[in-house]
């Protein structure tokens, strides 16, 4: 009888050292940090929104570049990718060429398999990917290209000059409020959660290598009036599309994609209450020097010191709010223009190493002192890609893909293979992130 409860104890105990590592496949939530491999888990990433596109076999994929890609980033200790996971409509001229869904509920399968073949290069790097599922910005479609589908509109395109910047955005946040929108929006979300890859065979709601779904890029409740009222149906939509995700996935982590302050038209209550929602796992901030004018190029020595104290500032009050909801807490876009606004890859990038730099020590020291700001992903790795059309830098279908978003001048804020002073401090902070807590 003695021996054989010594064996039960030991079949219970070999099944229970299985299940915990399964379960530490998956980047995990403890308390304000997050754990991976049974380890701290501290990063420092960068954004590769392309990812998808650049890993289609055709329709403008570049496999063996993406595979260079990956091998480089992985050679500089950066692990955490952020990518697009959707991409919608082909009304525009400045949105992603060719998206995921270019015609409501059509879905491109050359694109798909470019994100297959993504995760499946990832996992071959044990790297994690933070996949997300829409944008309040026009770039990738979007929101604003839900609307106009289920309301038979134009979508009014800041771009051009009969639109502006406030119609737009008002535009755009009615989508939290469209059941017919968010009704084809679940439609995908649920197709993708139950992808199985083509080249792994995993489900995509198994598969480690993703570490979260989020909501969206950059979602904000609107501007002006009209935004304070839509606080509401913003947050409700936040928590209730996280749920859902929830529901069709328990392994992996959901985060919302939001800026901030800045993308809660500076309230506090807002941004603490979206993020302090069970259903969302960590906390999520953007930080922009040029597009918030904190920081002129052109003016760099005279606006840089100012800008500093903003990013400084800024920075504290979220590792502050992270504190008190005790969520882990990353920063996940921010990025500076080349040396007095250049998109030539051949300029110099002194203010840009300098603010890398500063920023980097910044979330290091956070991070090695148990605070709750433990990652980031800065905006945006370039690679081999390269501007076309200089001095404009406009991008055009058939383009390398870069950093910048097709809305914007191609080369402002990437980080290329060549800017071997950027490539030191990435690789010097990398290491130190990747080195806590082991």
């Amino acid at each position: 009888m003695k021996n054989l409860l010594l064996i039960l104890s030991a079949i219970i105990w070999l099944f229970s050292c299985a299940e915990n590592t399964i379960e530490n496949d998956f980047v995990t939530v403890n308390g304000n940090q997050f754990v991976k491999n049974g380890e701290q888990y501290c990063f420092l990433g960068t954004n590769v929104w392309y990812g998808a596109n650049l890993g289609a076999e055709d329709n403008g994929g570049q496999r063996e570049r993406l595979i260079r890609e990956l091998d480089q980033l992985k050679a500089l200790g950066i692990d955490n990718l952020r990518i697009l996971g959707a991409a919608e409509g082909i009304t525009q001229d400045n949105t992603v060429n060719p998206p995921i869904q270019p015609k409501l509920d059509t879905y491109d399968e050359t694109v798909l398999k470019g994100l297959d073949f993504m995760l499946a290069e990832m996992a071959k790097r044990d790297m994690v990917a933070v996949i997300y599922l829409n944008n309040y910005w026009i770039w990738s479609g979007g929101m604003s290209q839900y609307v106009a589908w289920h309301e038979n509109k134009k979508i009014p395109n800041p771009f051009h000059e009969d639109h502006s910047w406030d119609e737009f955005m008002k535009f755009s946040a009615t989508f939290y409020s469209n059941e017919e929108a968010n009704k084809s929006f679940r439609k995908y979300l649920k197709f993708l959660v139950n992808r199985t890859n083509t080249i792994t065979g995993k489900k995509y709601k198994e598969d480690p290598t993703i570490m979260s779904w989020q909501l969206a890029n950059e979602p904000r409740p609107g501007r002006g009036e009209a935004g304070k009222k839509n606080f509401p149906a913003f947050a409700k939509w936040i928590n209730e599309t996280a749920k859902y995700i929830k529901s069709l996935d328990n392994n992996h982590l959901v985060s919302t994609g939001n800026e901030g302050l800045a993308g809660c038209m500076e309230s506090e209550e807002l941004y603490k209450k979206i993020h302090n929602f069970n259903s969302i796992d960590y906390m999520n901030m953007h930080l922009w020097v040029l597009n918030w004018r904190w920081f002129d190029p052109l003016k760099a020595e005279e606006t840089y010191p100012g800008a500093m104290k903003n990013v400084y500032d800024y920075i504290d009050k979220h590792i502050k709010f992270a504190a008190e909801i005790g969520k882990p807490l990353v920063m996940e876009e921010f990025g500076i223009p080349r040396d007095l606004h250049s998109y030539d890859p051949g300029a110099t990038t002194q203010y840009r190493d300098k603010y890398f730099n500063s920023v980097f020590e910044l979330i290091y020291q956070n991070a090695k002192n148990k605070g709750p700001l433990v990652g980031s992903n800065f905006w945006a790795w370039g690679g081999e890609g390269r501007p076309a059309n200089l001095p404009e830098s406009a991008w055009k279908a058939g383009d390398d893909f870069t950093g910048d978003p097709p809305q914007e001048p191609q080369g402002r804020n990437s980080v290329f293979s060549s800017d071997s002073t950027t490539l030191n401090i990435l690789s010097i902070y990398a290491d130190k992130m990747n080195k806590i807590g082991k």
